[in-house]
């Protein structure tokens, strides 16, 4: 039985239902930390990841969504001597520019001013805060390197992360195998790539 970690996205939740298809489909063992439990910014979140992984070296598998997608590509560079083998769906690259141009300059001047900003969160239903740590901590990781084998699911009908971002990212790391597919964000039709992209890691 594979052992697998893994990583929520940022309006996920532990027990959502890429982790629960993960344990249904293939029986994997699967441990779903919850993680927004050290904070919001991706520094917080790759935390989590570099916790679990000190905690349990027996992952097969390193596996997220999105925002966890990101954290776990910036644990991957704080490990350049593992071997670890990463599936990223929709790896939120370029954190920091998605954000500054979805809210704009004046929303991202009165967050620095005020230091604070609510984000509705849709996974929880309700307004979370994030400080201004959160800009300054994507501004640092928002295109992590590194040099595991990984493989990243992205769709060409991505609207929260635009697919180039994977794209361009896969063309200049040679350790990347892009799956490419017709999806939106979520990935919802596309979760059986999951079980193909972790056995070509495996060979």
């Amino acid at each position: 039985m594979l052992k697998v970690l893994w990583a929520h996205g940022l309006e996920g939740r532990a027990n959502g239902s890429k982790p629960t298809y993960l344990i249904e489909e293939y029986g994997w063992e699967v441990v779903s930390p919850e993680m927004a439990a050290n904070g919001w910014t991706i520094s917080d979140q790759t935390n989590i990841i570099l916790e679990m992984i000190s905690a349990n070296p027996d992952f097969d598998f390193i596996m997220g969504s999105s925002y966890g997608a990101l954290a776990i590509a910036n644990a991957a560079s704080q490990l350049k001597d593992s071997d670890l083998k990463l599936v990223l769906l929709a790896p939120a690259f370029g954190l920091y520019e998605n954000f500054r141009d979805n809210i704009g300059k004046e929303a991202v001047a009165e967050w620095q001013s005020s230091g604070t900003r609510q984000y509705f969160h849709h996974g929880f239903g309700h307004n979370v805060e994030f400080g201004w740590d959160f800009m300054e901590s994507a501004k640092n990781n928002s295109w992590p390197k590194f040099s595991q084998s990984a493989a990243i699911i992205h769709g060409t009908n991505d609207n929260i992360v635009p697919f180039s971002f994977s794209k361009n990212y896969a063309q200049e790391n040679e350790n990347i195998e892009l799956i490419t597919v017709d999806d939106g964000h979520r990935l919802l039709e596309s979760l059986h790539q999951i079980g193909r992209a972790a056995e070509k890691l495996l060979k």
